[in-house]
């Protein structure tokens, strides 16, 4: 199932599921999906954090037989979306995770997972302007896909990490690559300006997505192709990176891990591919979901 978060009127947010069709979406706050969302407001890390297998169940038999009203279905052309989940509770990133990205950089591959946290205000959808800050250095993009969390997980071993996700979702880590050069490596100033963490469009459940190690990444800036890569070099898999975290911190419901990014990063460009305002950068996984945001300028980061 394809979840999302769109907004309605008075800037108030709605959960919908995407139907067969992949143009119409299902309304989980309309009145005829009481059964489902309880009759009162709620969001995607809610229903995460409820246990969303339960939920989708329900969701599939009202489907099914059409238990709702034709009011509740709205054109998916039509929603303005936000990140299926906007309130994550942290978004713990890996840093040199894919070993075509290290080769192209001479890099040694880490013994171990590489890891950060990027705070939940730097959020924003996947149409949402991207703010560069206008004194921040060189500022670069990541394609990634990204993990839900679905359930707590603390000192898991990788055997079971897959069954704690809730579902999977497209990621463009934009970092302040300058800052983190002039910090020496520390990832906190470079990943943790406002606005620079688009998610969506979908949260997709894991049933959806049969290999998460053939996933295509793609990723544009005005047109021009700067990733063409694969989750298939990915260095450290998704059960070991869920493990390694779960064993330095707990990982609650809803929380995000960002797997890291291919080949094809900014500075191995000729011309270099630095972001700059008034661009739009694209970012596509294949069979998950497409982000389009345009570069916009934001405030100052220093001051």
């Amino acid at each position: 199932m394809r979840y999302l978060t769109f907004k309605k009127s008075g800037n108030k947010s709605a959960v919908g599921v995407l139907l067969s069709d992949s143009l119409h979406v299902l309304d989980l706050s309309h009145p005829s999906c009481n059964d489902i969302m309880g009759g009162g407001e709620s969001n995607l890390l809610d229903m995460v954090t409820a246990s969303l297998p339960n939920i989708t169940e329900k969701i599939t038999r009202k489907i099914d037989r059409v238990n709702y009203d034709q009011a509740a279905v709205v054109g998916l052309d039509s929603l303005s979306l936000d990140s299926p989940i906007s309130n994550p509770g942290k978004i713990v990133g890996a840093a040199y995770n894919f070993t075509d990205a290290l080769d192209e950089r001479s890099m040694t591959y880490p013994v171990e997972p590489v890891i950060f946290i990027r705070s939940a205000c730097t959020v924003i959808g996947p149409y949402d302007p991207i703010l560069i800050p206008p004194d921040v250095g060189n500022v670069g993009y990541e394609a990634e896909l990204a993990v839900v969390m679905g359930r707590r997980a603390l000192h898991i071993e990788p055997e079971v990490a897959m069954s704690f996700i809730a579902g999977y979702t497209v990621h463009n880590d934009i970092s302040g690559s300058g800052m983190i050069k002039e910090d020496k490596g520390n990832f906190v100033r470079g990943k943790n300006m406002l606005a620079t963490a688009p998610f969506g469009p979908f949260l997709i459940t894991p049933d959806e997505i049969s290999n998460p190690y053939a996933i295509g990444i793609k990723l544009s800036v005005d047109g021009r192709a700067l990733q063409d890569g694969s989750t298939a070099t990915m260095l450290f898999k998704i059960a070991e990176l869920i493990s390694y975290i779960s064993k330095k911190m707990p990982l609650e419901p809803g929380d995000i891990i960002a797997t890291g990014t291919p080949g094809g990063l900014a500075m191995v460009h000729t011309p270099t591919a630095w972001l700059e305002p008034g661009q739009t950068v694209r970012v596509e996984l294949d069979g998950v979901g497409v982000l389009n945001n345009p570069i916009k300028q934001g405030v100052p980061f220093f001051e």
